[in-house]
């Protein structure tokens, strides 16, 4: 194994000294590692994979050294355009390191959203012209595997990327691991939100430990799963999923279980959601201030206000609750106002802690099969 320390210091050593990225479970100990060592200004936590790469443009721009940006291979196709657009040397010809997480890497187990993204990950480097390595897990053969992607780096200007298997960083914990204070944890906050909804609610969650932690209340509940739509992938892209069928279902409640580092990625859904307003659309965002599904890393979602936001893109109804008691009054609102035809578009802010049960499991039904199910259901009215 690569220790963290190691291939910061190594990246260093050849000028690399800009980080920005979006944080991935392949990548955690390094990215942890960055975010305790890199200076403020040296390390950004990004939006998306192509604000990454944008990030990394305006730093050589400004400075000239060589960035570096880290992404689970599922970012990769944010990445593209401004890859190609931006950075390439047919264009601006920045030269640039891509730290790629290997997820659903072809023979190793992984869970079915990462499978074809496994299969086409170094595909899809051949089609940009993007050459590549996967990186070793040996200390002692990073140096000279390095020595090659920066010579190439510099003699073409021009990105180099890293592919990073399961298992090749060693454990580092994060130091700043700032705990937040909130009454609930997401798991409870979820439980509250689908109990108090009708039976013929329709839910869509977002990627992650949220989609995880619905299926096992679902579960501890004696509940059937049809009515969930678990977005297992296209981290940021549930809130577009709810709207289209809250548009197709004007007279089925459609809840919509969303993260802070979700939204966050795909925030111009926000106002595709206000300008078309569907009534009974009510959009959850559960803000801890962190991507906790993959280690824990920060983002800015406790630093500004999505509620204020969510107003100025026209959603009608806007709260913001930190205590089982508020959510408790919240949802107690949205029922009334769907019972007596007052609902409109809603927007509610659930502040929860960091962190899931360890023995939280996986949905075991197939996205196929979860497909059918909530179709059957959607579609008896």
């Amino acid at each position: 194994m690569i220790q963290p320390k190691t291939f910061y210091d190594l990246l260093l050593k050849h000028g690399t000294d800009f980080f920005a990225g979006v944080p991935d479970s392949l990548l955690k100990n390094f990215c942890a590692y960055v975010t305790d060592t890199a200076p403020e200004e040296k390390h950004i936590i990004s939006a998306n994979e192509g604000s990454a790469t944008a990030l990394a443009a305006g730093y050589h721009f400004a400075i000239g050294n060589i960035p570096l940006i880290y992404m689970q291979n599922s970012g990769e196709g944010n990445m593209i355009n401004p890859l190609l657009s931006l950075v390439d040397p047919d264009v601006y010809s920045v030269p640039l390191l891509i730290l790629i997480g290997w997820r659903g890497e072809p023979c190793v187990h992984d869970e079915p959203q990462h499978i074809k993204q496994g299969k086409v990950t170094c595909a899809l480097l051949d089609a940009m012209q993007v050459p590549y390595e996967v990186l070793t897990d040996d200390e002692e053969k990073l140096p000279s595997q390095l020595d090659v992607a920066y010579s190439y780096i510099k003699k073409n200007s021009a990105p180099y990327a890293l592919v990073v298997r399961k298992g090749t960083f060693a454990d580092y914990a994060l130091q700043k691991n700032t705990l937040v204070k909130a009454e609930m944890k997401r798991e409870e906050a979820i439980e509250k939100i689908m109990l108090s909804s009708g039976k013929n609610g329709i839910f869509v969650s977002t990627t992650g430990m949220a989609s995880r932690e619905l299926y096992e209340l679902r579960k501890k509940h004696n509940m059937k799963h049809d009515s969930d739509f678990l977005t297992v992938g296209s981290m940021g892209h549930a809130s577009q999923i709810a709207l289209s069928i809250a548009m197709q279902k004007p007279s089925r409640p459609v809840y919509c279980i969303d993260g802070d580092g979700a939204t966050i990625m795909q925030m111009g859904g926000l106002a595709t959601v206000g300008t078309r307003a569907p009534k009974n659309l009510v959009h959850f965002v559960m803000n801890n201030g962190a991507h906790d599904s993959v280690g824990g890393q920060p983002t800015v979602g406790l630093q500004i206000d999505l509620p204020a936001i969510a107003k100025a893109c026209g959603y009608k109804k806007v709260y913001s609750v930190a205590t089982k008691a508020a959510l408790e009054g919240t949802m107690k609102e949205i029922a009334e106002s769907f019972a007596n035809g007052t609902n409109s578009l809603t927007f509610v802010e659930v502040k929860v802690s960091k962190g899931a049960r360890k023995d939280l499991g996986r949905p075991k039904t197939t996205p196929l099969e979860n497909k059918k199910a909530f179709m059957e259901f959607i579609n008896n009215d």
